[in-house]
């Protein structure tokens, strides 16, 4: 028998699983489409944290998991043998006017209190590497953002799993606690069950490119993240549909996402295309992640809509719910309660 059924591969379920693994529960995942299927199967994997400023629990979570995943992932793959693309390589950020500027300024003063000089945000006058023009030539940089490749990182997780002792299978019976991390499948079937908006799935469309900026922060500009990944390529995203025809496919909004990407940093013209993603993140109808009891089935868990943030959440979600489930110990943040999503 099992102590913990773990229902859904993607990040947060995987995560959960190997916080669970690592307190010696004997654990199983089910999913009937594999490792990384759904959303956490993309390629952008920005871990991108929240400005400081307006603190909340929910940037405080947010901050408690970024600073939580260099070790995270280091154990990982420590045991896996595979990489996850991780690496704390930070981000830059064309400051566009003087209000921006202004602010930029207050925000760099704010996180030397919030984030407690485990990360800093700064103002800088000249450019990085591999950084977009600046209109007031000033740039932020922070030094809490960081890179993961979602793909690896699953493998990675799946690898250390299988090395603990866990078993997958594409279908079986509940044992033991059960969590549910489905994604936007369940999402809808919540909504459409309780006849209410619980959450659904945003489309995003994403491109990766043959361009080795590995050694250089990430940027955020105009809406779009630009990652450098470990293993030489550069994805640039994403796209954000609440309203699409199909979920799984490219289009024109991606044409014009690359199209603004070569005008925000011309250099990738010259590197070759070599894959365009689609899929839905799972979003909640509080935009923040749902965790704790399931609306819908007694006595289960529930682990969904990480949306942007769920890489960079996994790390912190994994320790809370495996708390909960092994232990009884409740650590949730309100905002981040199931009620909190049917409003």
């Amino acid at each position: 028998m099992m102590d913990v059924t773990i229902r859904g591969a993607g990040i947060l379920g995987l995560s959960i699983a190997w916080a669970c693994a690592l307190r010696g529960a004997r654990v199983q995942v089910i999913d009937p489409n594999g490792i990384g299927a759904g959303a956490s199967g993309g390629i952008v994997g920005a871990l991108a944290p929240h400005v400081p400023e307006n603190w909340n629990a929910k940037k405080e979570f947010q901050f408690q998991s970024l600073i939580k995943a260099e070790p995270f992932w280091a154990q990982v793959e420590a045991m896996s043998g595979i990489s996850s693309g991780y690496g704390r390589t930070g981000r830059v950020q064309p400051i566009s006017d003087a209000s921006q500027l202004a602010l930029a300024h207050q925000r760099a003063k704010n996180s030397k209190t919030l984030w407690r000089g485990k990360a800093s945000w700064s103002v800088l006058d000249n450019a990085p590497r591999f950084a977009p023009a600046s209109a007031t030539g000033f740039w932020i940089t922070d030094t809490l953002s960081a890179r993961l490749n979602p793909r690896l990182a699953c493998d990675a997780l799946a690898e250390a799993l299988r090395l603990r002792g866990v078993s997958f299978a594409k279908e079986g019976t509940d044992q033991g606690k059960t969590l549910w991390a489905t994604g936007a499948q369940d999402l809808f079937h919540i909504s459409k069950v309780l006849n209410r908006p619980f959450g659904n799935g945003v489309k995003g469309q994403a491109v990766l490119f043959d361009l080795d900026r590995r050694e250089c922060s990430q940027v955020f500009a105009q809406s779009l993240h630009f990652i450098p990944h470990a293993d030489g390529t550069l994805a640039v995203g994403s796209t954000s549909e609440r309203h699409y025809e199909c979920a799984s496919s490219t289009d024109e909004k991606l044409d014009r996402l690359i199209t603004d990407a070569l005008a925000i940093l011309p250099e990738i013209k010259s590197a070759k295309l070599i894959l365009k993603w689609a899929g839905l993140r799972p979003r909640t109808q509080s935009r923040a992640p749902v965790l704790g009891a399931h609306p819908l089935y007694p006595d289960a868990y529930i682990a969904n809509g990480g949306f942007k943030i769920g890489l960079g959440m996994a790390p912190r979600i994994a320790e809370v719910m495996a708390d909960l489930m092994l232990e009884g110990i409740d650590h949730i943040p309100d905002d981040f309660r199931p009620e909190k999503s049917l409003f």
